[in-house]
Order: structure tokens, then C-alpha cells, then sequence
């Protein structure tokens, strides 16, 4: 099936767009409300999540009053427990008040998030047996590739996530002693991408299943999913994944939208 035929199932599928923020932050707090070229950083998301034409709603989902009374006046926004361990269990509970067959989570932190990403992971949850879908691209920098905070993948002959790690994987023994550059030259190694689909009941049961032990070591949610037999389909795209991490990166992320004029409109 192309991409085209794909996308055109879709319309049987009601698959929501939510993105969890909250405003504490240890690097950077209030980051979700920061302005980006004169506009909240929740808003860029919000705007480039409306351009994916799977997703028949965005919403935000949040427990601060703050980031509600900003959200409100763009965008849907739902008040979710304070009490939720991560931003699965806080789409959960947006879920749960839908009608949706389906969410896509979407990081609250990546104002330049690409449309056809969101749409590649959506069109994964309309194969038969896949109950959940990511995304992936390749490293391309020595400095990705041997940074802990960017999550590996490695992936099994049918697109199926074998491991996610924060360590380089896999590990090449022959060219172990070799700089990392002719690794990467050697394997095309993949960047994996905080975005996630899931259906209804995928979700409902994920959220449900206790913090499982390489989840603990790697402080890595998704391997409860994989520890506990459910597959993770990944779609791989070509995406510079441009997040906001720290106040620094406000300025980095204003350089690229004025390279990019079209989104400053």
C-alpha cells in the first residue's frame, strides 16, 4: 500500500492529536508558555499538529491553571490529574473522556515537529497487528550517536522495535576501537523520536502494567511496552528533531524559523 492509499484509510480511524505539558521543568520551568518569535512555545506544537490531516482533534493536556488559561484560547485543552508518573498516563486520561479509536502522543517540547511525521506513525496503527507505533531517523552527528539523552533504536526485519536504548546499539565489536564516525559509516543507526500511536485498548492496558525493570534501568517508558509483549511498529522519516530543552535553545530555534518564513506567517 503507498503512502497516498494509506492516508486514505484514515477517515475510518478517529485518531486524536494530544500533547501533555506541564510547566514544572528542572532545566527549564514554564517552558511549555515560553515565546518563541512572539508566541508560546505550546502553540507552535499545537499549530503543526493541526497540519497532519490524520488527526481529527488536538488537544493539549495539562494540570496547570497556567498552561490552561494560555492553551484556552488557541487550542482544546483538557485538565488531567496531577498525580500522573508520566505524559502516557496523562493522554490516557484524555482518551478516556473521547470517543477516539485512537491518540498519537505527541511531545509538548518540538515546535517544529514535522506533519508527515505524525502522519507516518498514524498510518502504522492501520496495519493488522499493530497496536503501537513510533518513529525513527537516522543519526547523522558523532555528537547524537555517543549523547545518552538521545534514545537508540534498533529495529527487527518488519519495522518492529527490538530495543531502545540510551547506549549506542548495537554495539560493533570489529570496529570497536574505530572513532564513532566510522561506526556510523559502518551501521545506519537510528535516532528515535518521542512520538507515539496507540490504540484505545493498547493504551488503557499500557497504562495499567507496573514500571517494569529495563524501564527502571533506562528510564525509558516504552520498554514496559516491549517488556511486556506489546510491539512497537517504527516509522522511519527523515525529521531533524529540533526540541527545547533549555532557554538557550529559544534562540536556536528563532534562527531556523526566520530561515523558514513560510512558518511565520
Amino acid at each position: 500500500m503507498d503512502g497516498e492509499a494509506a492516508l486514505g484509510l484514515l477517515v475510518f480511524m478517529k485518531i486524536i492529536g494530544v500533547i501533555p505539558s506541564r510547566y514544572g521543568s528542572t532545566r527549564f520551568p514554564g517552558k511549555p508558555l515560553a515565546l518563541i518569535a512572539g508566541k508560546p512555545l505550546i502553540q507552535w506544537v499545537v499549530e503543526q499538529c493541526r497540519k497532519a490531516s490524520c488527526l481529527s482533534e488536538v488537544i493539549v493536556a495539562t494540570d496547570d491553571v497556567r498552561i490552561q488559561q494560555v492553551v484556552k484560547e488557541f487550542c482544546k485543552v483538557v485538565m488531567t490529574s496531577e498525580h500522573h508518573a508520566s505524559g502516557t498516563d496523562r493522554v490516557e486520561e484524555v482518551v478516556k473522556q473521547s470517543d477516539a479509536d485512537a491518540a498519537i502522543n505527541i511531545q509538548g517540547d518540538e515546535p517544529l515537529i514535522e506533519p508527515s511525521v505524525i502522519e507516518a506513525v498514524a498510518t502504522l496503527l492501520h496495519q493488522n497487528g499493530v497496536k503501537m507505533s513510533t518513529a525513527a531517523t537516522p543519526i547523522r552527528k558523532v555528537e547524537e550517536y555517543e549523547n545518552p539523552n538521545v534514545v537508540k533504536v534498533v529495529t527487527d526485519a518488519h519495522g518492529r522495535a527490538l530495543y531502545f536504548s540510551r547506549r549506542t546499539i548495537p554495539y560493533q565489536r570489529d570496529l570497536a576501537a574505530q572513532p564513532a564516525a566510522e561506526q556510523m559509516k559502518a551501521f545506519p543507526y537510528l535516532k528515535h523520536l518521542g512520538i507515539y500511536g496507540y490504540h484505545r485498548d493498547t493504551l488503557k492496558k499500557l497504562v495499567r502494567l507496573p514500571i517494569s525493570s529495563l524501564e527502571r534501568a533506562e528510564k525509558l517508558e516504552q520498554l514496559r511496552a516491549l517488556e511486556n509483549g506489546i510491539s512497537i511498529s517504527v516509522a522511519k522519516v527523515e525529521h531533524e528533531s529540533i526540541g527545547v530543552d533549555t532557554p538557550e535553545d529559544i534562540a536556536r530555534v528563532e534562527t531556523i524559523l526566520k530561515s523558514k518564513s513560510s512558518l511565520l506567517k
